[in-house]
């Protein structure tokens, strides 16, 4: 007996059948979403594994179901870093800790950024809270026009409607315990 095939549908598949059902266009998403049109199009051409904030934004933009859009893209990332240890999001990967589902507004994930790593692209944003607690190293994170510096156990909980972004100043990987809420 043969294997019975089930064809995915890629999440940038599904963001441009969200987008398409809703009539708007890269340039629409790029305004709701606060994200560059090069970088919607690279997901929805899925070139490009999206940050866990873009997915967020996707979900509340499209109405989207979260947690389909979360596990497509762990399944995405996790076939990409198959092929190629450096192909992650940016300069980090992350990792969910905790289980999706419909009446679940946390989320757990372990956050690896790279040593001597700025951010690239454009700077997170999404509804809810975040906190991020340092596991090992340090790291600077940018939020609206603060900037903290983190070492090894400290943490930051901030509004992650804020714009935010993460870069890795030293020489040492930094691993993150980040929890984000979504109402």
């Amino acid at each position: 007996m043969g294997r019975k095939q089930v064809e995915r549908i890629s999440l940038g598949q599904r963001m441009k059948a969200g987008r398409e059902k809703m009539g708007m266009s890269i340039e629409d998403l790029a305004l709701e979403t606060g994200y560059l049109p090069e970088v919607l199009n690279g997901v929805e051409e899925d070139r490009t594994v999206p940050p866990v904030s873009l997915v967020l934004q996707l979900s509340r933009v499209l109405k989207l179901n979260v947690d389909e859009l979360e596990a497509e893209q762990q399944a995405q990332a996790t076939r990409r870093r198959s092929k190629s240890h450096k192909k992650r999001v940016d300069s980090y990967a992350y990792t969910p800790l905790s289980k999706p589902g419909p009446d679940k507004h946390l989320r757990g994930y372990l956050v690896t950024v790279d040593a001597l790593t700025e951010h690239k692209g454009v700077e997170y944003h999404h509804e809810g809270e975040e906190f991020v607690y340092v596991l090992k190293g340090g790291i600077t994170i940018q939020i609206g026009d603060n900037v903290s510096k983190l070492s090894k156990g400290e943490s930051i909980h901030f509004n992650s409607v804020l714009h935010h972004k993460l870069s890795n100043p030293n020489r040492e990987t930094a691993e993150l315990l980040v929890v984000v809420y979504v109402p």
